[in-house]
């Protein structure tokens, strides 16, 4: 591991609160992710009041739910409904404006928002959408855990998201008490694991521990290997490919140079967003 990170609560929306791991001041990105936050409360007051309609241009957002249902409308007409389990990624690329509202008054929400980044060249491409329902995502068993695979590849089974720039692999974990997982990744991407339940030992050595509510940031390789702590562990692990071009970010904007952005939201007051 090259580092550990604590999330940060803070609240976003129309008053969601929610831990914010990447995109705080001592983790501003990982190239190529932008923002990874984790929703989860079933205290209505956390998170009724949603997402109201805000823009997004040059990047993409993957939203994956583990409870909950969460509505999404944009200004295209488009309309869709993420349930528990389901994962919706978005490339916002030329620009949307959209919402995304909870469809319920009681109960748990959970999930991830994760922001990755587009290249240059793709910057200005038109917006698409890839809605995956949970029975669309595969669950590999294996002695000690289970893996659902999102996005990219664990051994030979293959996740339902396609055609994204950055070659991501996004998969979630559960392991049980002292159970061991390893798979291999694409060499030189960016990669991460981020805890949600229970404790995981990176590799062999027993003082690397990840708690719930950490990221880990690994070192370049081509595999990772973990370990499940004495009350086993729960785990998203995240990789893509870096693009190592410069960003310019202002909120839901992020492009290349200060006169995209600028002229980003010129096309946002123009009405030709």
């Amino acid at each position: 591991m090259r580092a550990v990170f604590r999330g940060l609560p803070t609240s976003d929306g129309a008053g969601v609160r929610l831990t914010r791991i990447v995109g705080q001041e001592a983790l501003p990105d990982l190239d190529p992710f932008l923002l990874l936050d984790e929703f989860g409360s079933d205290d209505p007051k956390a998170y009724v009041a949603g997402f109201p309609e805000h823009p997004h241009r040059g990047f993409e957002t993957v939203t994956y739910m583990l409870a909950g249902r969460m509505r999404h409308r944009d200004n295209q007409g488009n309309s869709g409904l993420l349930t528990a389990g389901s994962v919706q990624w978005m490339t916002a690329g030329r620009g949307i404006v959209h919402s995304e509202m909870p469809e319920q008054e009681e109960g748990l929400m959970q999930g991830f928002q994760l922001w990755v980044n587009l290249p240059a060249s793709d910057k200005m491409t038109a917006p698409r959408y890839q809605d995956i329902a949970p029975e669309r995502i595969p669950t590999v068993a294996f002695e000690g855990g289970t893996v659902r695979v999102l996005a990219g590849r664990y051994g030979d089974t293959e996740g339902p998201v396609s055609g994204i720039s950055v070659d991501p692999v996004y998969l979630d974990v559960t392991l049980d008490p002292g159970a061991s997982f390893h798979t291999a990744l694409p060499a030189g991407h960016t990669v991460f694991l981020y805890v949600f339940e229970g404790a995981l030992v990176s590799g062999d050595e027993p003082s690397q521990q990840v708690e719930r509510g950490e990221l880990a940031v690994l070192g370049s390789g081509d595999a990772v290997a973990a370990r499940a702590g004495a009350k086993g562990a729960r785990f998203i692990l995240v990789a893509g490919r870096p693009l190592g071009e410069p960003i310019a970010r202002y909120g839901p904007i992020v492009m290349n140079t200060r006169a995209e952005l600028q002229r980003a939201f010129d096309d946002l007051r123009n009405g030709t967003f």
